[in-house]
C-alpha cells in the first residue's frame, strides 16, 4: 500500500521554478557553446582564404615570371632567326652579284672572240675572194683552151660538137636498149618458171580459208521461227508448199533438223530476201498453201522492188548526185542486199563515196566526179545477169552505157588495176576503197563478234588488282590500262604491262598485234575554304 505524501504549494513552486531555471541554464550554455563554435569555424574560414590567397599570390608570380621568360627566349630566338635570314640573303645576294661579275667577264671574253672571229672572217672572205677571182681566170683560160680543141678536132674530123655529141649518145643508147632487153628477158624467164606454181599456191590457200564462210555469206540466209510445229505448214501435204515457194522466188528452202530455224540458199540476195519476207507474211497470216504463197510473193516482189528504188533515191539525195539515170539509181538500191566479208556492199559504197569527196577536195579537183566515182565503183556486183568479166569492168561497161563521164568510167574500171588509169579521180577511188574495206572491224567479222573480242579485251584488262579503268581502242589493237596510283607503284607498273600482254597473247585469239598501255597518273587534291 503506497504511502501517500502530502506536498504543499510552496514546494510546487520552488520544484517548478528549479526546473525552470535549468532550463534556461541548458539553454544558455547551449547558446554560448554554439557561438564558440561558428567563432572558431569562421577562424578556420579566415585562415584558409588566406593560406588559398598567398598560394595564388604566389603562384601568380611564378606564371608571371615564366611567361617574362618564354617572352624574352622568344625575342631572342626571333632575333637570331631574322639575323641567320639577314645574313643568308646578304650572302645569297654577294653570290648573285658575283655570279654577274663573272658573268660579265664571260660576256666580255666572247665579245672578243667574236672580234677576232669577225675579223679572221673578213681575212677569209678576202681570201676567198682572191681565189675565186683566180678561178674564174683559170676557168677562162681552160674555156679558151677547150675552145681551140674543139675547133681542132672538128677541122680535122670534119664533124661539129653536136654532131659528135648525137652520135655518142645514139651508140650509147643502142647498148643500153639491147642490154636492158637481156636483162628483162632472163627476168622474164625466170618468173614464168616460179609463177604458175605461187599462183596455183595462193588461190588453194586462198580458197581453204575463205570460200567456206564467202559461200555461207553470200549464198544462205537464216529464217527464225517460234516454234517446230510450223515447219509441217511450211512444208505442206507431201512438201507442195515448198515447191510452190521455191519456185515463185527460185530460191532452195532446206528444213532441215535446225531447231526453230529454216535456211533460204541461193546465190541472188534480193531473191533470198523476197522468200524471207514472204515467209514471214505467210507464218502471220496462217494461210499457207500455194495459191496463197504465190500472191504473197508477187506482192513482195513488188515492195522489194520498189523498196530497192527508194533506197537508190534516198542514198542519191544524201550524198548530193544529181542526173544518175534510173538504172543506175535501181542498182544502187540493190547495194543494200549485197555483202562482202560481212560489210554491207552500199554502206561501204556511201563511205568510198564521202572519202573520196573529202580526198578530192583537199587536192582541189571535182568534188561531184570524185563522189559519183565513188559510190558507182562497185555496181558491178549488182548486176544481175552472169558475165565472165570483173566486176570492175562490168561497172565500168554500165557507166558508159548510161552516158556517166569518161574519168568516172575509168576510175571504175581502174580501182582494182583491170585497166590503165587515165584520170586523176581513178587513184583516189582506188584508195579510198581500200581505206573502207581494210579498216579494222569492217570486214572479215560480224559486228557482233568484233565487239565481243573488244569486251573480252577490256574485261581480261581489269581483271588484274590495281587496274582502275581499262579502254580497247584503234579498233581493238591497242589497250589503254589506267592504275589506282595508291595502289600500284611504277615498278608494278611496268611489270603489269608484261603479265597483260602475256595473257592476251595465252587467252585470244586476234589478228595481228595489241598494244598494252599501261598509265599510272599521281593526283593530289586539297581544298582552300
Amino acid at each position: 500500500m503506497l504511502l501517500e505524501i502530502p506536498i504543499s504549494n510552496e514546494w510546487l513552486f520552488i520544484l517548478g521554478s528549479t526546473l525552470v531555471f535549468f532550463i534556461i541554464l541548458s539553454i544558455v550554455i547551449s547558446i554560448l557553446l554554439y557561438k564558440r563554435k561558428i567563432t572558431k569555424r569562421q577562424k578556420d574560414l579566415d585562415q584558409k582564404a588566406r593560406l588559398i590567397l598567398k598560394e595564388a599570390e604566389i603562384a601568380a608570380e611564378n606564371l608571371k615570371k615564366d611567361k617574362i621568360l618564354e617572352a624574352k627566349e622568344k625575342i631572342l630566338k626571333m632575333k637570331s632567326e631574322f639575323e641567320e635570314e639577314a645574313n643568308r640573303k646578304k650572302n645569297q645576294i654577294i653570290s648573285n652579284e658575283q655570279k654577274v661579275k663573272q658573268r660579265e667577264q664571260q660576256i666580255n671574253k666572247e665579245l672578243e672572240q667574236v672580234k677576232r672571229k669577225e675579223a679572221e672572217l673578213a681575212e677569209m672572205q678576202q681570201t676567198l675572194t682572191q681565189q675565186l677571182e683566180h678561178v674564174r681566170k683559170r676557168r677562162e683560160e681552160q674555156e679558151k683552151f677547150n675552145q681551140q680543141k674543139v675547133q681542132i678536132l672538128e677541122n680535122i674530123s670534119r664533124l661539129t660538137a653536136e654532131e659528135a655529141r648525137e652520135q655518142l649518145v645514139a651508140s650509147l643508147k643502142d647498148e643500153a636498149q639491147t642490154r636492158a632487153a637481156s636483162y628483162i628477158k632472163d627476168i622474164m624467164e625466170q618468173a614464168k618458171l616460179t609463177a604458175t606454181k605461187e599462183a596455183k599456191k595462193i588461190v588453194v590457200e586462198t580458197i581453204q580459208r575463205t570460200a567456206t564462210e564467202h559461200a555461207i555469206e553470200n549464198c544462205v540466209s537464216v529464217f527464225n521461227i517460234e516454234s517446230d510445229d510450223i515447219k509441217g505448214k511450211i512444208i505442206g501435204r507431201e512438201g507442195r508448199n515448198i515447191r510452190a515457194l521455191e519456185a515463185a522466188t527460185g530460191v532452195e528452202i532446206i528444213v532441215d533438223d535446225t531447231p526453230e530455224a529454216i535456211i533460204i540458199s541461193g546465190f541472188d540476195p534480193v531473191r533470198r530476201e523476197i522468200a524471207r519476207l514472204s515467209l514471214h507474211r505467210l507464218v502471220q497470216d496462217g494461210r499457207i498453201h500455194p495459191a496463197r504463197i504465190e500472191e504473197i510473193v508477187t506482192k513482195t516482189t513488188k515492195n522489194i522492188e520498189d523498196e530497192i528504188v527508194e533506197l537508190g533515191e534516198r542514198t542519191v539525195i544524201d550524198l548530193g548526185i544529181h542526173g544518175l539515170h534510173p538504172e543506175l539509181v535501181k542498182m544502187v538500191g540493190r547495194m543494200r542486199f549485197r555483202s562482202s566479208y560481212g560489210q554491207n556492199l552500199l554502206q561501204h559504197s556511201r563511205e568510198v563515196a564521202n572519202l573520196c569527196a573529202v580526198m578530192a577536195a583537199e587536192l582541189g579537183l571535182n568534188v561531184k566526179q570524185a563522189k559519183r566515182a565513188g559510190l558507182l565503183h562497185d555496181i558491178g556486183k549488182v548486176w544481175p545477169e552472169e558475165l565472165e568479166k570483173p566486176h570492175a569492168i562490168v561497172g565500168m561497161e554500165l557507166a558508159q552505157k548510161y552516158k556517166e563521164h569518161p574519168s568516172v568510167c575509168n576510175a571504175i574500171g581502174a580501182h582494182h588495176d583491170e585497166i590503165e588509169m587515165t584520170s586523176i579521180i581513178s587513184p583516189i577511188v582506188q584508195a579510198c576503197d581500200a581505206i573502207s574495206g581494210a579498216r579494222p572491224g569492217a570486214r572479215r567479222e560480224v559486228m557482233e563478234q568484233y565487239i565481243k573480242r573488244l569486251k573480252d579485251l577490256e574485261e581480261l584488262g581489269t581483271s588484274f588488282d590495281g587496274v582502275e579503268k581499262c579502254y580497247a581502242i584503234q579498233a581493238g589493237r591497242e589497250l589503254r590500262v589506267i592504275l589506282d596510283a595508291e595502289k600500284v607503284s611504277d615498278e608494278r607498273a611496268s611489270q603489269l604491262s608484261f603479265e597483260i600482254s602475256q595473257k592476251i597473247e595465252r587467252d585470244m585469239q586476234y589478228p595481228g598485234q595489241i598494244k598494252v598501255t599501261v598509265i599510272r597518273e599521281m593526283r593530289s587534291v586539297a581544298y582552300a575554304k
